[in-house]
C-alpha cells in the first residue's frame, strides 16, 4: 500500500528534539530525576512546606511513574523540557504554595457518591 510507505517515510524523516536514542532519553529523564531529587530539602525550607521530605519524595516518585509507559523519544523529550521548567520556577520561587500542593490533590479519596457510603461514612 502507498499510505503505509508514506507513513513509514514520514516516520523516518521526524528529527528529534533533544535525544537521539533510547538510552540518551534516559540519561536525561534520570539527570531530571535525580536534580528534583536533590532540590527536596530545599524546596520544603524555602516554602514552609507542611509534608515531610519521605512524603516529597515519594510524590516524586509517583509523578515520574506516571510516564513510565512512554516510549516515544520526542513525548520523553518533552516531558523532560517541562519537568526542567517546573523545577526552575520551583527552585526559583516563582511558584505558590498551592501550586506546589496540588499535586497532593489527586491522591485524596473521592467523595462517597450513593447513600449508604455517605451514611457510613458521615457525611450528610
Amino acid at each position: 500500500m502507498a499510505s503505509t510507505r508514506t507513513i513509514r517515510a514520514a516516520a523516518r524523516q521526524v528529527k528529534p528534539i533533544l535525544s537521539v536514542d533510547q538510552g540518551e532519553a534516559r540519561k536525561r529523564v534520570l539527570n531530571l530525576y535525580k536534580a528534583w531529587y536533590r532540590q527536596i530539602p530545599y524546596i520544603l525550607i524555602d516554602y514552609d512546606f507542611p509534608k515531610s521530605k519521605e512524603q516529597c519524595r515519594e510524590k516524586l516518585r509517583e509523578e515520574f511513574e506516571k510516564h513510565r509507559h512512554v516510549q516515544d523519544i520526542r513525548v520523553i523529550d518533552m516531558l523532560v523540557i517541562k519537568g526542567q521548567m517546573e523545577l526552575k520556577e520551583t527552585v526559583e520561587i516563582w511558584k505558590q504554595k498551592h501550586g506546589l500542593m496540588a499535586y497532593w490533590r489527586d491522591s485524596v479519596d473521592p467523595k462517597p457518591k450513593d447513600f449508604l457510603s455517605k451514611f457510613l461514612d458521615g457525611h450528610d
